[in-house]
C-alpha cells in the first residue's frame, strides 16, 4: 500500500470508530427516551387521554427541524425522523389504552 492508502485506511478506521461510538450513544439515549414514553403513555391510558397529541407532535417536530438547521443536519430527514419515533411512540400508547 501506498503512504496515501495507509493514510486513507487510518482516517477510515478512526471515523468508523466514531461512528460505532455515536450508533452506541444514539441506541442508548433512545431507549432512554422510550422509556419515558412509555410512562407518559401509562399514564395516559390511567387517566383516559388520547394517544396521540398533534399540537405536541407539530411542535416538536418544528423544535427538532430548528435544531437541526442550528446543528447543520437536514431538516426534511430530522423531520421524517422524529415522524418514525412520534408513529411508535403512539402505537405503544395505543397498546396501553388495550
Amino acid at each position: 500500500m501506498s503512504d496515501a492508502s495507509t493514510r486513507a485506511a487510518e482516517l477510515l478506521k478512526e471515523h468508523r470508530k466514531s461512528i460505532d461510538r455515536l450508533d452506541a450513544v444514539l441506541v442508548y439515549t433512545l431507549a432512554e427516551r422510550f422509556k419515558h414514553t412509555q410512562a407518559v403513555g401509562e399514564l395516559k391510558a390511567q387517566h383516559t387521554l388520547p394517544p396521540s397529541d398533534p399540537l405536541r407532535e407539530s411542535q416538536q417536530v418544528e423544535r427538532l427541524q430548528r435544531m437541526a438547521l442550528d446543528a447543520e443536519l437536514d431538516p426534511e430527514f430530522a423531520k421524517k425522523f422524529l415522524n418514525f419515533i412520534i408513529g411508535e411512540v403512539i402505537q405503544h400508547h395505543k397498546k396501553h389504552q388495550e
